[in-house]
């Protein structure tokens, strides 16, 4: 599986201890707070693929912090379990309708929460599951590091195979250029922004082929997306 980063928001320090460690041992990347308005800046500074959060939590409450992650353009399509001690139906409800992907109420079993953690992951980024992604024509297998145009293989560069993963993972989501660095290249990367038309334009000339449209999609003063 390729790892994917987990933000785990849970101030009750033996279930975080725990669901922490089970984690890490199926290969995720994991990090850990207990506070509500900490868990706002660890998601700023670098949006994990999923995010585990307790709806009572310190600081900043659950309820509240997933309203504002999906306020915020960085985190809104970043999926979201809650946690809680709460039975009510309303309570469910509400926590859905804030946002949040999933709900699971306390008492669980870890193993309920990896498989849901799993099935969520699958359908939103399938890559991180190690599973293939087709958009369209174009098919990408993180596994054997391959990509495919009309069963035709097709040679990308590093740079140019990150960028294709990262857009295929969202198709039809127009990202900004400042998206497409933060995700291709790091939060810390120093490259430039016009570096990433660079890179697109590479892209597309790796994976034309004759009789086929380009689907990378440019949107004027928005960015680039991948269309099927």
């Amino acid at each position: 599986m390729t790892s994917a980063k987990l933000l785990l928001v849970e101030d009750d320090p033996a279930l975080a201890e725990l669901l922490e460690y089970r984690f890490s041992n199926e290969g995720y990347s994991v990090r850990a707070t207990p506070d509500g308005d900490e868990a706002l800046l660890l998601a700023a500074e670098d949006a994990p693929d999923l995010i585990i959060l307790d709806w009572m939590i310190e600081g900043t409450s659950g309820i509240e912090v997933c309203r504002r992650l999906r306020r915020d353009k960085a985190t809104a399509h970043v999926p979201i379990i809650m946690l809680t001690a709460r039975e009510g139906e309303d309570d469910k409800i509400r926590g859905l309708e804030t946002g949040a992907d999933d709900y699971l109420t306390k008492p669980f079993s870890p193993r309920e929460l990896l498989a849901r953690v799993a099935a969520v992951l699958r359908r939103i980024r399938p890559a991180l599951a190690g599973e293939s992604i087709t958009v369209g024509d174009l098919s990408l297998d993180p596994v054997a590091h391959r990509v495919t145009r009309r069963g035709q293989p097709l040679h990308l560069g590093p740079t140019e195979y990150r960028l294709l993963k990262f857009l295929m993972e969202s198709p039809g989501r127009v990202f900004s250029r400042g998206q497409l660095l933060d995700g291709v290249w790091g939060t810390e990367s120093e490259i430039e922004l016009r570096t990433v038309d660079v890179h697109i334009r590479r892209l597309r000339q790796a994976i034309a082929i004759e009789g086929a449209k380009d689907p990378v999609r440019t949107v004027r003063s928005a960015g680039y997306a991948l269309e099927g």
